[in-house]
């Protein structure tokens, strides 16, 4: 598992997915946490798609990705948001938590 620091560069395109798979598969990582500290709001806001670009790179690479935070805010402004984040947090490849205490429930979870 690869935990990003919260403090760090903001991950705003593909190519910085990319980056981050390149140190997943540094370490041997196949689940890489990323704190929202780390995500411009942009991402939260569907219409730019900038989720869809980098999340789609952690797919294609056949790599997890837990989003880590509260997105309570943001979740609440977007109905198209929640029902994305309800649709991701029922597969196996994306994730929206709120703690790492959350994740490890997670994880603990059989696969489908």
């Amino acid at each position: 598992m690869l935990i990003c620091p919260t403090e760090g560069p903001k991950i705003t395109s593909d190519r910085d997915a990319v980056e981050l798979i390149s140190q997943a598969y540094q370490q041997g990582a196949t689940l890489i946490v990323i704190p929202i500290e780390r995500l411009e709001p942009d991402f939260f806001e569907l219409k730019t798609r900038m989720a869809g670009e980098v999340l789609q790179k952690f797919v294609n690479y056949r790599l997890r990705v837990a989003i880590l935070g509260d997105i309570s805010g943001y979740v609440s402004e977007s109905t198209s948001l929640r029902d994305f984040v309800y649709e991701a947090n029922r597969g196996n490849q994306i994730w929206f938590v709120a703690s790492l205490e959350e994740l490890g429930d997670r994880l603990k979870q059989p696969m489908l």
